[in-house]
């Protein structure tokens, strides 16, 4: 028997709520029963009774703490209840609910551990030209770090087998987008992305107040994970730059010595001396990060076999 739970994180969402409820399928084939889990985030209108009379589980957070821990708390949840499969959509209707099923196949087939809707960034006219750009690279980015494909980074509307579920660690207070995808590619785990469609826009995003504000906590929120979950990769390639900045002062040194000016460009050592020391520094600190790192997944994998132990409780 397959379990499917659709959790919807919150915040004050009483004039889209119903709209999202009543988009969401009865049925999927392969699916053997669908529960609809709000977590409502310190909502203080009638978000959670407009959800409860409709039919759905809640989750109540007393005040609100973001999105971010409103996911967390929602997977949590979800793998209390029992859920096989976990998808997360939004609240404001954003996204096609028909395409939930085109988001679960791929993991009730064994195909992915997560499956993430690409949405057609191109085509959505609420999207200003900067916007889209910026959505681009950013998944643009986090392919190259993560060492994943995914196309759409930023999109909220996913699925998550059990096992996947039960992997992920959420610490970014902001949103947990960027950061998900960065440990599944660390952890090994298959992420697959499903071309998927968006619906007119209800409200504005409440996450995206500000495009540059967003920038920022999503550029720090990549380069925190980056640091944490490929540290040598990190601390390596800045070393490198190091060094090859001073290699490059060296050589410039010697051109000059060998042609009669070597005295005039002394400076020249003393700043390749600062570069070189500091690229030794800079790998030694990628290799003790990279110890650390280590014995993190060490942790996180005694962390995953207590999860898997309190489930089966």
């Amino acid at each position: 028997m397959t379990k499917l739970i659709i959790q919807i994180p919150c915040y004050n969402e009483e004039e889209t709520i119903l709209t999202t409820l009543n988009a969401l399928p009865k049925s999927i084939d392969g699916i053997d029963e669908i529960n609809v889990l709000i977590i409502n985030d310190g909502s203080n209108d009638n978000t959670s009774k407009i959800a409860k009379d409709w039919g759905a589980l809640i989750v109540d957070i007393s005040n609100n703490k973001g999105l971010a821990n409103a996911f967390r708390v929602g997977i949590q949840e979800c793998l209390r209840l029992g859920a096989d499969i976990i998808v997360n959509t939004d609240a404001d209707n954003q996204y096609s609910a028909d395409d939930i099923e085109k988001l679960v196949k791929p993991i009730l087939f064994g195909e992915a551990d997560i499956t993430i809707g690409a949405r057609n960034i191109s085509e959505i006219k609420e999207f200003s030209p900067v916007k889209k750009f910026l959505q681009k690279l950013g998944s643009s980015v986090l392919r190259l770090i993560s060492s994943t494909s995914v196309d759409d980074a930023p999109s909220g509307f996913r699925a998550f087998s059990k096992e996947a579920a039960v992997k992920l660690n959420v610490f970014d207070n902001y949103t947990y987008t960027m950061e998900t995808i960065i440990q599944a590619g660390a952890k090994g785990l298959n992420v697959k992305s499903v071309p998927i469609k968006v619906n007119k826009e209800l409200r504005k995003s409440k996450l995206v107040k500000n495009i540059f504000d967003y920038v920022f906590k999503s550029a720090k929120t990549i380069l925190r994970m980056f640091i944490v979950y490929r540290p040598f990769r990190f601390f390596a390639l800045i070393s490198g730059l190091f060094g090859l900045a001073g290699l490059a002062l060296v050589c410039r040194f010697i051109y000059f010595f060998i042609n009669g000016g070597g005295n005039g460009h002394v400076q020249s050592l003393i700043f390749a001396s600062v570069f070189l020391i500091s690229s030794v520094l800079l790998l030694i600190v990628a290799v003790l990060g990279d110890l650390m790192s280590i014995n993190r997944r060490l942790l996180e994998d005694i962390q995953t076999r207590i999860r898997n132990l309190e489930l089966k409780k």
